[in-house]
């Protein structure tokens, strides 16, 4: 996959060949790795259900602790946020109750003397995807999530929002699905003609980000299924404005 992000942003960039290249391989890859961390992100195009062992008495668990597979295998890098959680019970699982931090800090961590009990609520603190040596430098936060105090050891079930690892090799799995890989070149653009240094090319940067969005609403809408067009956020509700009773602007099309 990488050989065909690199082909089709060098010919976006109209990149001539060597001796006058104006941009490497190298800082193409670069870039190509941060509009697809930054695309994964935005879309949450990339969803997997990792799993967490508890900790007797232990309630902060870190995102990087969600085991989501091999990334060389699943090209699944890592969690970006946690969406749900439930926690393995008998031969099911039981759904855990999501709560903002600052309703969980005054309802469940404000208790001198806590009762270990079975999961039941859980609440995200930590922000920011887990950290990854592929992903910045000297990466040491991340996201995080607090569960009531355990009584025992048991498996959360993580839904989990993630972003993929960097390409290095053509053979590398790309996690991000089809159509959003189409987007992705035109970000890449986007990072490349930020660092020219002229203003022309700095310009154009703003167009290709434009493509960027084109390509990004294509994709949730081919996403969707027709019959429940807006069950996922980024899509919308079409009629929301009807059932807000909002007036179209004068002359629009009813």
């Amino acid at each position: 996959m990488l050989t065909s992000y690199l082909s089709t942003v060098r010919a976006l960039l109209q990149n001539p060949p060597a001796s006058t290249q104006l941009y490497s391989d190298a800082n193409l890859t670069s870039f190509i790795n941060t509009a697809r961390g930054q695309l994964a992100g935005e879309a949450e195009c990339i969803r997997a259900i990792g799993t967490v062992p508890t900790i007797v008495n232990q309630q902060p668990y870190n995102f990087s602790s969600i085991n989501l597979g091999v990334p060389a295998t699943t090209g699944v890098q890592a969690a970006i946020h946690v969406r749900r959680i439930n926690v393995g019970v008998g031969n099911g699982q039981v759904w855990l109750e999501g709560r903002p931090w600052e309703w969980f800090n005054f309802y469940v961590l404000n208790n001198p003397i806590p009762n270990p009990a079975q999961p039941s609520i859980w609440a995200q603190y930590g922000q920011g995807g887990a950290p990854s040596s592929q992903i910045g430098v000297g990466a040491t936060g991340g996201g995080s999530f607090y569960i009531n105090v355990p009584d025992a050891v048991y498996t959360l079930y993580c839904d989990c929002v993630c972003y993929p690892i960097a390409l290095a090799a053509d053979s590398d799995a790309e996690a991000i699905p089809y159509q959003w890989t189409d987007a992705v070149p035109f970000l890449a653009c986007y990072y490349a003609l930020l660092s020219a240094q002229t203003d022309a090319r700095r310009a154009a940067a703003e167009a290709y980000y434009n493509y960027y969005k084109v390509f990004l609403e294509r994709a949730r809408t081919q996403a969707n299924p027709s019959p429940l067009r807006w069950q996922y956020e980024q899509a919308g509700d079409p009629v929301q404005a009807m059932k807000l009773g909002v007036k179209p602007p004068a002359g629009a099309a009813a």
